[in-house]
C-alpha cells in the first residue's frame, strides 16, 4: 500500500501569504492529504454527489456572483452546508472578500477562512505546485546530488568509491551540491523527479581523512542548491578489467525510481581518471540528448555510410 503524506494546513498558508479571517481551532494541527483543489459551485447550488471533502475549496467571482444574489438566510445556509462536510478551509481569491454570512457559519462549524490576493487559477496553481512537493511520493537513496551546466547528476556506487571527492572537484569548477550521503527524492508528476538534502545535513558534506564540511560557508551559498530536478544517474563501479561496457554509448539505458525513468549511465572508476570531468561530460551528452543530438547514433550512422559507400570517403 502507497503511504500518504500530508503537510499542516499552516504551511501553505504561510509559504503563501495568505491573509487569515478566521482561524478555526485546529488551524494549527489540520493536515492536507490532497494536492488536487475544489470550486464549489456545483456544492453552493446544492449538489453534493462525488464531492472530496478533503480539499482545499477556493471561491471566486463566479462563486460570489451566485452567492450575492441569495438572501442572507439562503447564503448561510449554503456555507453551512459546505462547511458540515468538514473542508479544511475556504480561500477567497480574485479580491473577493469573506462575508458576514460566511464567517458566522465558519464559527459555528469551526472551519478556517482565508484570503487570497491573486486571482482564483494564480491561486490554484500555487498552491497544487507547493502541495506536489510536500505530498510526492518519496524515498531515500544512498549518494551524492550535484547540478552540473543546470542537469541534476545523481551519483551512486559503493562507500569509498569516490563519490564524495568527485563532488567536491565539480564545487570548485563552478557547479553545485544538492546533497551529500542521503538524498530525499521525491515524484513531482508522473516524468519528474526532484531530489534535495535531508534538512539535518543539508549543505554538509563527509570527505575521509577530513571529516565534515559545510560547503556552503567554504565555497559560498552559490555552490550549493536546496531543490533540483534528477536528469541522470550515474553509477561508479571500481574498475577490474572483466566488465563489459559499450564502446559507442548507442545503448540508451534507464533506471526506473518512483515509476518513473530516468536516464542511467556505469562508470568504471580507477587510479588516473578525472571522474569530475567525465562527470561534466555526462551532463553535457544528456543535455544534448534531451535536445536531439546523440552524437553515439550519429557516429554508427556515419560509419554505415562509409561502408555502404565500400570505405571510401564521403
Amino acid at each position: 500500500m502507497e503511504n500518504v503524506y500530508s503537510v499542516k494546513l499552516k504551511v501553505v498558508v504561510e509559504t503563501m501569504g495568505l491573509e487569515i479571517i478566521h482561524r478555526a481551532t485546529d488551524y494549527d494541527d489540520k493536515l492536507i492529504t490532497t494536492a488536487r483543489m475544489n470550486r464549489p459551485g456545483l456544492q453552493f447550488a446544492g449538489y453534493y454527489e462525488h464531492f472530496t471533502q478533503e480539499r482545499i475549496q477556493l471561491v471566486g467571482k463566479m462563486e460570489m456572483d451566485y452567492l450575492n444574489q441569495l438572501s442572507s438566510e439562503e447564503k448561510f445556509q449554503k456555507y453551512a452546508d459546505l462547511m458540515l462536510t468538514k473542508v479544511p478551509a475556504i480561500i477567497f481569491c480574485h479580491g473577493t472578500t469573506a462575508d458576514e454570512e460566511c464567517i458566522e457559519a465558519a464559527r459555528e462549524f469551526n472551519v478556517t477562512i482565508l484570503e487570497s490576493s491573486l486571482d482564483t487559477s494564480e491561486t490554484m496553481n500555487n498552491i497544487i505546485e507547493i502541495l506536489n512537493v510536500y505530498l510526492a511520493p518519496r524515498v531515500t537513496r544512498h549518494g551524492v546530488f550535484v547540478e552540473i551546466y543546470g542537469e541534476g547528476v545523481l551519483i551512486l556506487g559503493d562507500s569509498g568509491i569516490g563519490k564524495s571527492e568527485a563532488a567536491i572537484e565539480l564545487i570548485k569548477r563552478g557547479h553545485r551540491l544538492v546533497a551529500d550521503d542521503a538524498v530525499e527524492i521525491r515524484r513531482r508528476d508522473s516524468r519528474t523527479l526532484v531530489g534535495q538534502a535531508p534538512r539535518l545535513i543539508r549543505y554538509y558534506m563527509e570527505l575521509r581523512g577530513i571529516g565534515v564540511i559545510d560547503v556552503r560557508n567554504i565555497f559560498g551559498s552559490g555552490s550549493v542548491k536546496d531543490i533540483q530536478q534528477i536528469d541522470l544517474v550515474v553509477n561508479l563501479i571500481q574498475w577490474d578489467g572483466t566488465q563489459v561496457f559499450d564502446r559507442l554509448g548507442t545503448e540508451t539505458k534507464t533506471t526506473k525510481i518512483l515509476d518513473v525513468e530516468v536516464p542511467e549511465l556505469t562508470i568504471p572508476v580507477s587510479p588516473g581518471r578525472n571522474l569530475a570531468v567525465i562527470l561534466e561530460v555526462a551532463a553535457m551528452n544528456n543535455r544534448q540528448k534531451k535536445m536531439g543530438h546523440n552524437a553515439a547514433l550519429e557516429f554508427t550512422a556515419q560509419l554505415e555510410r562509409y561502408f555502404e559507400n565500400g570505405g571510401t570517403d564521403f
